[in-house]
This record gives structure tokens, sequence and C-alpha cells, in this order.
């Protein structure tokens, strides 16, 4: 506007819009950091399944790092990268929990254990996994007892298998047999084995060039590589699939919370869950028992 002095000025702008504009700035930044740390560093992935029991249950919160194998058109996201290859990285080692893409449908994202590597040869025999022609050490721990909550459930069949129980406190749980296996490269891990299942004796698999060989730690109850993309496994993983490892939980909930709810977090929050995935105490999953009579 014109002052009496004939001199030009130009009005500064209201300090509400400089604020708004400085807050939609900050916003943007904010959501492209996060993207881009999402994308390249680190991404948050919640269990959806029991495929990975006792280790991981489902409402578990993990984080995996991105760069560990390096990137791929599905460990970076957006479409950045081809689907052919993978730049920088290193490659997976037996017994990691890994997070990959889906052979069939790449939106679906598996999270399983490593258990072959390429050129190796893996079998199931009644119930114990076959490594290159030898059997991997397996010790019978304690028995499981997991409380039932919104977020598990407890297999029945009617004649066959019942695995409900209860807790010491009186709380409905689910009774399961456990294994310690260990591989040859010395890291072990706990897994379940709670029946006779036609998964329990496979043929013996060859990992093809550029693949991995990979089992859920519930082994009756996931759907791995020893069931092809057809039957709805995950068949064998290409290299190009991979997402990362999983590093740790950071959060875990039963399925009791509710974000409308907010009495309810505390109670439905696992507090003592978050950490490693592996090596972490026994009791962390359930309550120990005396084991129930072999399966094998």
């Amino acid at each position: 506007m014109s002052s009496t002095t004939g001199i030009s000025r130009i009005d500064a702008p209201p300090v509400w819009r400089s604020a708004t504009i400085a807050n939609i700035r900050l916003v943007i930044i904010c959501a492209l950091v996060a993207a881009l740390v999402r994308s390249f560093i680190v991404a948050p992935f919640v269990i959806p399944s029991e495929s990975m029991l006792p280790n991981l249950l489902v409402g578990d919160y993990i984080y995996v790092t991105k760069w560990t194998y390096g990137y791929s058109h599905y460990s970076a996201g957006w479409g950045l990268l081809p689907k052919a290859g993978r730049i920088g990285g290193r490659d997976p080692e037996r017994g990691e929990v890994l997070l990959f893409a889906g052979t069939g449908d790449p939106s679906i994202t598996f999270v399983k254990r490593l258990i072959g590597l390429p050129g190796d040869r893996v079998q199931m025999r009644d119930g114990r996994v076959w490594l290159n022609g030898q059997v991997l050490p397996s010790e019978r721990l304690k028995d499981l007892l997991i409380p039932i909550t919104p977020y598990t459930s407890c297999l029945v069949v009617p004649g066959i298998i019942d695995l409900r129980d209860r807790m010491p406190d009186g709380r409905p749980a689910c009774h399961y047999l456990r294994r310690r296996e260990t591989l040859p490269n010395g890291r072990s891990y706990v897994v379940l084995d709670f029946a006779t299942a036609r998964s329990d004796n496979t043929e013996e698999f060859l990992v093809p060039v550029g693949h991995y060989f990979v089992l859920g730690d519930n082994r009756d109850n996931s759907m791995d590589s020893r069931f092809t993309v057809e039957e709805t496994g995950a068949g064998m993983i290409p290299r190009e699939n991979l997402i990362g490892p999983a590093a740790g939980v950071f959060l875990s909930v039963d399925g009791s919370t509710s974000l409308a709810r907010p009495w309810t977090w505390w109670k439905g929050t696992r507090w003592d869950r978050s950490g490693s995935i592996d090596g972490r105490p026994e009791e962390i999953a359930g309550t120990l028992v005396e084991g129930l009579p072999d399966l094998h």
C-alpha cells in the first residue's frame, strides 16, 4: 500500500498464515523422513499368524533392518529398484528369521526361519530336519502352556488331537511340545511339535542357486518351503524377495486392547516380550510344565 510519503511497502502476512505454512512444511518433511527410514533403514511389521510360535506370537510388533541384506525391489519399496538383483548387503545365514515378499503374491509378507542355503539338501523325516544327509540335533524340552487370548487359538480335531489345557491359575491355555534345534553353524532355537502331520515327512528338497529354504518354528502350523506356492506355501525363496532379518520385538499386545478404550492398553500389552527374538528366557511366551509323551 502507499504511505503519505509516497514510499511503497508490502504488508507482512498475518502471523497465523506464516505459522500454518511452517507447520505444513514440517509435516511434509517428517513424512518424507519417515518414508525414507522405513524404505531404507528400519521398518516395523506385526505378526499375524502362529507359524513362528513360540518365538513370535500373534500381536508381536517387530522391526526389520533393511540394509543387512542390501536393497531390492521388495525391500526398498516404492518400486524404486528393478525386480532382478540386489544392491549391497550380505548373504543371510542359517537360523536367521527372515521377512520376505511372497513368491506367488509379493503383496504378502512372510516371516520364517532360514534353514537351507543355495545347494543344500533339506528333508523332513518323522518331524526331524535332515540337512545335507545329517539330522539336526534336537533336544526335548519342558512343554509350554500359552494362555489363550483373542490373538491365540488352540487346535482341536475331535478324536485326533486336543491341545486345550489350563494355566496354573486356571486360565485357558494351549499345551505344546517343544524341542531345541541346533544348526551346523551353532545357532539354536526352540520349535513346537504337537501333531503327526503330512509335513513331518517330505521328499528331499534341493535348494536352487539364488534361493533359500525356510521353515516356521511352529512346525505343524506353518505354510513354508515344504509347500509349493500352488499349495499356498512359501516355496523356495528367491534372493530378490528378501526384505531383511527380524531384529527384535518392540511391542506386543494380546488382542484385548482397543484404541477407543485406553484403560485396556496396560493390561493388554505383553511388556515382557520386548527384546531379541531368540535367546530370551524360556518362560517369555508362557509357562513351562512337565512334558507329555513324545510324538516321534
